[in-house]
C-alpha cells in the first residue's frame, strides 16, 4: 500500500542521466547531451510540457545505465533552451524547479522514461534553524576570503539570502567541488539536517582553501627564487664567455669525444641534450655528476668498434684440438659457423645452448671459440639471479642507478662482436623484482636485439653482432620461448678412456706447473692413471680428477723435499700412500648364472652403472613389494611388467592363477639412492620370469629398455654412458632396444669390440637371450 500511495502523488516524465554533473533546484546550468536515447527524450520533453527529471549515474563510464545505476534524487527541471551542434550533439540550458525521487524505469526505449515523485523540504522555522542559517553565511563568508575560486557576484547573491533549504543549495553548487559531497545535500530532505551537513563540509572547505594558500605562497617563493637562480646563472655564463672559459674543462672533454664516437641518430640526440643540461647546470650540483656519469657511460660503449675474426680452419682445428680433447660435435660446430661466416660476412651470431653434467668443459670450450676467432671473450654468470634489472639496468629515476650486465659486459669488452657466455642460464630465478628469463628473450632473439634498450641508457643498442653462448646443466628449468631460441648441444659425459688422455696432456701439466715444477717430475703411468680415475673418482666431468691429481702432486712435493729427490714416479703402493684406501668399487656382475637376478644398467648424474635388479617369490597372497628407493615411474615399469608375465602365464609354462598365492619382492640394491625412469623394465620382467620359473639368468648379459603391456621393447636414452658401464663391468652380450641402434655411432669403437650388441624388439627375445636353456 505504501508503493501504491507514492505512486500516486507522482509523474511519469522522461530521465535524461548526468555524467559528473550534479543540478540544485533554483540553478540554471548549460550542459550538451550525445546520446542518443537523451536526446530523444530532451526532444519528447520539450513537445510536453518542458519539463524532464535530471538525476546522476553513479558511474560515469556506463554507457546505458539502468534503475540501479541511477541515483534516487535528482532535479525536476525546465528546458529553457536547445541548440543544435555539429556531431549529433544538443546543447541544453536547464533551470533545475526542485527536488525529485525517482521510483521507477518504466521504460528505456526510445528514451528512458520513469515515474517521479516530487520531494518537498521539510523545514521548521526555529531559533536552531536561525543558528543554521548565520552559521552558514559566517563560514561561506571565511571561505570567499580564503579561496580564489568564489567571485563577488555569487558572494555578493549569498550574503543577500535568508531562506534556508534555498541557501543550502545554492552554496553547495558554487562551492562544493566533490560530486559524492554535492548528492549528500541534494539527498537531504530536512532543511535543517541538511544545512548541518553543509557547515561541516564548509569547515573542511575552510581548512583546505588554508592550506592551498600556503602551499600556493611557498611555490610562489620557490618560483621566484629559481628564477633569481636561472638569472644569476645565465650572468656567470655571460662572465665566463667573455673570459674564454664557457663551458668546464670536462664538458668540452665529452663534446670532443662525442663528435669522434659514431653513435646513432637518437643516442647523438641524447647525449647533446644532456650536455646543453649539464652546461645550464649550477656548478657543484649533484645532477651535473649524474648527468655526466650518463653520458660517459654511453660514450664508453665500443660503437662501431670490432675486432677482425681470425677464419683460417686448419688453425681453428688445430686450437680446439691443443686445448679440448674429444667434444667432436661441439668442435664440428664451431668449424661449421667459421666456414660460413668466411663465405657470408655479416652472418648474424647464433645462440648456442651447451647442456651437460658439471665438470665436462662447457666453459673452457666456449673460451676456446673466442680464442679460435680471435675475439675478446666475456663471461656473465646467471646462476641465482633474480632481478630483471641486473639484465635490463635500472632506471635513471632512481638514486644510484647503473646500467645492466649486458651494457657492462660490451664495455667491457670494447667491441661491438665479442664472444659473451651465459653461464647456468638454467639456474636463472623469478621473484618480486621480475623475471630475468623473460628480459633475456630480447637479447638472446637475433631478429629484436639489433635495438637492444637498457633502462638506465634508454637508448638503441646493437648487439646483433655478438656470439651470445649460453651453458647449462639440464633444459627442463630453462622456460620453453628462451629455449625455443637456442640451438641445444649436448656436451655429453666423457669415458674412461678420454678421461686418461685429458689428465695426460692438459690436467697433469697444468698441476705441476700450478705447484713450481719441471715436466715429468712426477711420472704417472697410464695403468696408475686409470687405478685414479676409477678407484678416486666418480663423476660426468673431470672437476674431481683434477683435484685428485693435484693432491697427488703436492704429495710428490713433500717426498721430493724429505727425500731430496728430483722426480717422483707414483706406482700403485705410492698411490695408496698417497690417496689411502680406494673409494669407489665398481660393480661387478656375478660369475655364474643366478635365478631371479638380472644385470640392467642405468644412466647418473656421473655416468652410466651396472643395475642390478634382484626378484624373490615367497608364499603369499598376490602382492607385489618393490624396494631400493624407487621413483614412481619405475614403479610402473615394475608393473607394466608383473602384468605382462600374468598376461603371458601360460607360455611360460606357468599357472593362470599363479600370483593368487605368492607374494613378489623386486628389489634394486644401494637403496639409499634414488632411482627412476623407465629403462629397467625389460630387467625387471626377465627377472620375474627368472625367479618364477626357477631359470638363472646369464651373468655376463646386462641389457636395457622399457616395456610396454604388450611386451614391446622401447627405446631409452643415454646409451652411450650406458655401454661404458657395460664395458667396463666386463658384460660379453648387451642387449639394447632395436630404435636405439643409432646411437651407438656415439659409442668408441674401442668400447663395441668387446661384446656383443643385440637389438631386440620384444620381451620374448630378451628372455630368449638372457635364461639359460633348461
Amino acid at each position: 500500500m505504501q508503493n501504491n500511495n507514492k505512486a500516486k502523488g507522482s509523474t511519469l516524465m522522461p530521465v535524461l542521466p548526468l555524467r559528473g554533473l550534479l543540478v540544485f533546484p533554483h540553478m540554471v546550468l548549460t550542459f550538451d547531451v550525445g546520446r542518443p536515447k537523451s536526446v530523444a527524450g530532451l526532444e519528447r520533453a520539450m513537445l510536453n510540457n518542458q519539463r524532464i527529471f535530471l538525476v546522476t549515474q553513479r558511474d560515469a563510464e556506463q554507457e546505458d545505465p539502468g534503475q540501479d545505476e541511477l541515483q534516487t534524487v535528482g532535479t525536476i527541471a525546465v528546458i529553457r533552451q536547445v541548440m543544435n551542434l555539429p556531431g549529433d550533439t544538443v546543447r541544453v540550458l536547464a533551470e533545475g524547479e526542485c527536488r525529485g525521487e525517482l521510483l521507477s524505469l518504466t521504460s528505456s526505449e526510445p528514451y528512458l522514461r520513469g515515474r517521479v515523485r516530487k520531494a518537498e523540504d521539510s523545514a521548521e522555522d526555529s531559533i536552531a534553524m536561525q543558528a543554521l542559517v548565520r552559521t552558514a553565511h559566517d563560514l561561506f563568508a571565511e571561505l570567499a576570503q580564503t579561496s580564489q575560486h568564489i567571485n563577488e557576484e555569487i558572494a555578493d547573491a549569498i550574503r543577500d539570502m535568508n531562506s534556508p533549504g534555498e541557501l543550502a543549495d545554492i552554496i553547495a553548487a558554487n562551492v562544493l567541488t566533490r560530486l559524492e559531497d554535492r548528492q549528500a545535500i541534494l539527498d537531504e530532505l530536512d532543511v535543517g539536517r541538511r544545512l548541518e551537513r553543509l557547515c561541516t563540509m564548509l569547515a573542511r572547505e575552510t581548512e583546505l582553501a588554508d592550506v592551498e594558500k600556503q602551499v600556493q605562497a611557498r611555490v610562489k617563493s620557490q618560483v621566484e627564487k629559481n628564477q633569481k637562480d636561472y638569472y644569476l646563472r645565465e650572468q656567470i655564463r655571460a662572465i665566463q664567455t667573455e673570459l674564454g672559459e664557457d663551458e668546464t674543462s670536462e664538458n668540452n672533454e665529452l663534446r670532443e669525444r662525442l663528435e669522434k664516437t659514431p653513435l646513432n641518430e637518437e643516442a647523438r640526440r641524447k647525449v647533446e641534450k644532456e650536455l646543453d643540461r649539464i652546461a645550464r647546470m649550477a656548478p657543484g650540483s649533484p645532477e651535473t655528476g649524474m648527468s655526466q656519469t650518463y653520458v660517459e657511460w654511453i660514450l664508453d660503449l665500443p660503437w662501431g668498434v670490432e675486432t677482425e675474426d681470425d677464419l683460417d680452419l686448419a688453425r681453428a682445428r688445430k686450437v680446439l684440438d691443443e686445448d679440448h680433447y674429444g667434444l667432436e660435435k661441439v668442435k664440428e660446430r664451431i668449424i661449421e659457423y667459421l666456414a660460413v661466416l668466411q663465405v657470408k660476412k655479416n652472418l648474424r651470431g647464433p645462440i648456442l645452448c651447451f647442456v651437460g653434467p658439471p665438470g665436462v668443459g662447457k666453459t673452457s670450450i666456449v673460451r676456446g671459440i673466442a680464442k679460435t676467432l680471435d675475439r675478446k671473450f666475456v663471461q656473465m654468470s646467471l646462476g641465482g639471479v633474480r632481478d630483471e634489472a641486473e639484465i635490463r639496468g635500472h632506471r635513471r629515476t632512481y638514486i644510484g642507478s647503473i646500467p645492466g650486465r649486458i651494457i657492462y659486459g660490451m664495455k667491457q669488452a670494447g667491441t661491438m662482436n665479442p664472444v659473451f657466455l651465459f653461464d647456468e642460464i638454467d639456474k636463472m630465478g623469478a621473484d618480486v623484482r621480475g623475471d630475468p628469463a623473460s628480459a633475456m628473450l630480447e637479447v638472446l632473439d637475433a631478429e629484436q636485439n639489433s635495438a637492444f634498450r637498457d633502462h638506465y641508457l634508454e637508448i638503441p643498442f646493437d648487439l646483433s653482432r655478438v656470439m651470445f653462448i649460453t651453458t647449462a646443466n639440464s633444459v627442463d628449468t630453462i622456460p620453453a620461448p628462451l629455449l625455443d631460441r637456442m640451438e641445444i648441444i649436448e656436451v655429453p659425459s666423457y669415458t674412461e678412456e678420454e678421461k686418461l688422455q685429458i689428465a695426460k696432456r692438459h690436467l697433469l701439466p697444468k698441476q705441476l706447473e700450478a705447484h713450481g715444477l719441471k715436466p715429468r717430475s712426477v711420472r704417472i703411468s697410464d695403468k696408475v692413471m686409470r687405478s685414479l680415475i676409477e678407484g678416486y673418482t666418480r663423476e660426468a666431468g673431470v672437476r674431481t680428477l683434477e683435484r685428485v691429481i693435484a693432491k697427488v702432486v703436492r704429495k710428490a712435493v713433500v717426498s721430493m723435499l724429505d727425500e731430496g729427490l728430483t722426480s717422483v714416479t707414483v706406482n700403485d703402493k705410492v698411490l695408496r700412500e698417497y690417496l689411502g684406501a680406494v673409494r669407489y668399487l665398481r660393480e661387478q656382475p656375478e660369475k655364474e648364472p643366478r635365478v631371479g637376478v638380472v644385470n640392467g644398467l642405468a644412466w647418473t648424474s656421473v655416468g652410466g652403472e651396472l643395475l642390478e635388479v634382484e626378484c624373490a617369490p615367497m608364499p603369499g597372497k598376490g602382492s607385489l613389494q618393490l624396494t631400493g628407493q624407487l621413483g614412481s615411474v619405475m614403479k610402473e615399469s615394475a608393473e607394466a611388467a608383473f602384468t605382462w608375465v600374468r598376461a603371458h602365464s601360460g607360455e611360460l609354462g606357468l599357472q593362470p592363477d599363479f600370483h593368487k598365492d605368492k607374494d613378489i619382492h623386486i628389489h634394486v640394491p644401494e637403496g639409499a639412492v634414488p632411482k627412476d625412469g623407465p629403462s629397467a623394465g625389460v630387467t625387471m620382467a626377465t627377472a620375474l620370469v627368472s625367479a618364477l620359473t626357477d631359470r638363472p639368468v646369464r651373468q655376463d648379459v646386462a641389457m636395457t629398455g622399457e616395456i610396454t603391456l604388450r611386451g614391446r621393447v622401447l627405446p631409452i636414452g643415454g646409451l652411450k654412458e650406458k655401454t661404458l658401464a657395460a664395458y667396463r663391468a666386463g658384460i660379453r652380450t648387451l642387449v639394447i632396444p632395436k630404435e636405439n641402434v643409432k646411437d651407438l655411432e656415439e659409442v668408441p669403437g674401442y668400447v663395441l669390440e668387446k661384446f656383443t650388441v643385440v637389438p631386440v624388439e620384444n620381451i620374448r627375445e630378451v628372455l630368449d637371450i638372457a635364461l639359460v636353456r633348461g
